[in-house]
Order: C-alpha cells, then structure tokens, then sequence
C-alpha cells in the first residue's frame, strides 16, 4: 500500500491563474483552498486526498460537536473511527465561511438535501469557483440527477462546468491510501481536467469523461443492484445467482441510461461495472449491507435507523422505478426490489418470479430484430 502520496507534475505557470480560465490559456491550474460539504465518511476521505494534496480544505458540518473532535483532536470518530485527519484539515458549521473564499467545493451532500444545501451557497458563492458534486441519486419527486439540480440552484455557475465525481471508491479505503480510480465528468473538459488536476496523486487515480448523465446514472442504479447483491448473499443463494444479478443489473443501468442520453461506453467503465462490482461485493457498501439486513427479515425501517448512515439505494429504487415507467425502460430486478423495499413481497418470492419471467435473449438488439423480422 502507497503510504505517501505523490503530487503528479504539473504546469507551474499556471498555478496562479483563476480555476475559470485553464480552458482558455491552455494550462493547468490547481485550487488552493477547496471546501467539501459535508463531513461524513466520503467527504471526510476526499478532504483527505486534498489534504494530502496539499490545499487548505474547510470541510463543513452542521453538528457542533463533530466539528470541534476534527478542529481539536483531528479525528471524525462517527464515520471513520481511529483514522487521525491531516491539520490542513478545518471544519467549520458556517456555510458562509466555507464557501465564500473556495476556489473549489466539493459537494457531498445526500441526493434529498442538494437542493437545499446548494440554495444556501448561491449567495457566497463565486462565479468562477470549480463545482463538484460526489452524490449518487436522484432527487424524489423531481427524479433529477445532480448536476441538474445544481444548474437550477446555482444559475450564475455555467451548467457545463458542473463537475461529477464518481467510481468505486469507499472512504474507508481512500482515507487509507489504498489504491483507487474514479472518474470525474463535465461536458466542460476543461473543468473536468481541473477537478482531476485538483485530487490525482500516487493513490487516487482520477480520469476525465465528457459524458455526465451517464456517470450520474450509473453512480445512481448501481446502489440499487448492491441491495439486490445484499439480499442474494444474506439469502445464501450463492456465487452464481450473485453474478447474473450484477451482470442483468448492468443491462438495466445501461438501457435506463442510455434512454436518458448517456453514452453506453460509459457503463463499461468505472462509473458502471466498475463501481457496481465494489458496491455489490464489499461489506463496507451500505446498500449492500441493508439488503443483507433485509434477507434476515428485518423491517426496512429498522434496518436503516440501525445503520444510522443514509443508504441512497433504497430512494433510488423507488425514483429508478418510476423513471422506467416515464421512459417505458423494462427494469424487472429494479421492479421486484421495488415490491420487496415497499410493496412488502418476500425477497424469495422476488427472486422466484424474476427466475420465472417470460423467456427471453440475452442481448435486446437481438430480441428487436427478430421481433421485426416476424412483423414482417
């Protein structure tokens, strides 16, 4: 494990110069003072790639006491216990304070709290900050990704510079120095470029994508197959069941995202497959914690008040379930989850009817095409 990290080399010409304008001068620049809202376990894991960048990183909480433990004991004891936090590292519980100087914010608020969170800022907020966001969801009700909310909240920041964070990446392994990849998108190239320059080191590998809705979908749906994947290996039904639940799961994160405009090359790579395998395999993943809460018959609401975390996969399932229904997008294991986390169906019965389902090949296109061919 790389216990030090290495900053990469950059453009030091162009380290004074405004986050806004790399894109036009054609240079790199890096953000000196970034703040990250809020501090649980993954903004505290990314104030610490920052830290270890080394940029001044305010990292915002609204509890009083947690921000006291970070300020005086450098430690974030509810979500990352025994992990001592660097003291470029400050918390603070003024909004104000942490936005109003930032050259970047990285945003880690749950999928319910963005727009409120991002309303709050608008004010201190300037123009040409850099605006990430590290959220896997979809706001209920409106069934919005991130990067949309954002454009509605923060109109004075231009919506292609929006920035997305994604990938497998849990925080307790990133705030360990473990090896990790993720992916950062913006239709903006250069804002994406300037999120990467912001956080590359030795172990936090990060690659560029123009392609936002499909990071943003696919971050989203995958916590819904890790319930599935939590509920398999908690009902024991094995190694198999387990893969062909990743693997059809992957087919309906991709031909609900691809419906919604994102490129289907995008659900090959780390915002797809690869953060559905680490959240589907880990006992560090929520989702897949709850769905294995859930095989042993515990009531949904107990499960969560247990954990004590947010767990994004349940309000998107129901959000991804009725997104297949506006966009006619057939999502069989999203809609059996969906009857088990709110129609009260036993997972068992959920599984015996998606192994009885209608059947069917492998590939749509396939399917499509000899449809056609009979029609004709």
């Amino acid at each position: 494990m790389l216990t030090k990290p290495v900053l990469l080399k950059q453009n030091s010409a162009m380290l004074t110069k405004p986050v806004f304008l790399r894109k036009l001068l054609g240079g790199v620049t890096l953000s000196n003072k970034v703040s990250v809202l809020v501090a649980g376990s993954w903004g505290t894991a990314l104030a610490s790639v920052l830290a270890d960048n080394g940029k001044q990183v305010l990292l915002w909480s609204r509890n009083e006491e947690q921000v006291q433990e970070i300020n005086e004991k450098h430690r974030n004891s509810r979500f990352l216990q025994d992990m001592v936090l660097s003291p470029l590292i400050v918390a603070t519980n003024s909004l104000q304070e942490a936005v109003e100087d930032a050259d970047a914010i990285i945003l880690v608020v749950p999928s319910s709290g963005m727009r409120e969170v991002a309303s709050r800022i608008r004010p201190f907020l300037k123009k040409d900050t850099l605006v990430i966001h590290a959220t896997k969801g979809f706001e209920t009700g409106t069934l919005k990704r991130m990067t949309e909310v954002l454009a509605d909240e923060l109109p004075e920041i231009d919506a292609k510079r929006l920035v997305v964070l994604s990938g497998p990446s849990h925080a307790e392994e990133v705030i360990r120095k473990c090896p990790t990849t993720v992916v950062v998108a913006a239709q903006d190239l250069g804002a994406a470029e300037a999120a990467q320059d912001l956080m590359i080191n030795s172990y936090f590998r990060v690659y560029t994508n123009p392609d936002v809705a499909g990071v943003e979908v696919g971050g989203a749906l995958k916590n819904i197959i890790a319930l599935g994947a939590g509920l398999t290996d908690g009902l024991g039904f094995g190694d198999n069941a387990k893969a062909a639940l990743i693997t059809r799961g992957l087919a309906e994160i991709a031909r609900l995202g691809t419906t919604m405009g994102a490129n289907p090359l995008t659900f090959a790579g780390l915002a797809g497959i690869g953060d559905l395998i680490v959240t589907c395999t880990s006992q560090h993943s929520r989702n897949w914690r709850a769905g294995n809460k859930l095989a042993k018959g515990i009531p949904l609401d107990e499960v969560l008040d247990e954990m004590g975390m947010v767990v994004e996969g349940v309000k998107t399932t129901k959000a991804a379930y009725e997104l297949s229904r506006r966009f006619e997008v057939t999502m069989p294991i999203t809609n059996e989850l969906y009857n088990v986390l709110f129609e009260g169906k036993s997972p068992q019965l959920a599984a015996q009817d998606l192994m009885g389902r209608v059947r069917t090949h492998e590939i749509e296109e396939v399917a499509s095409d000899l449809a056609t061919k009979v029609l004709k």
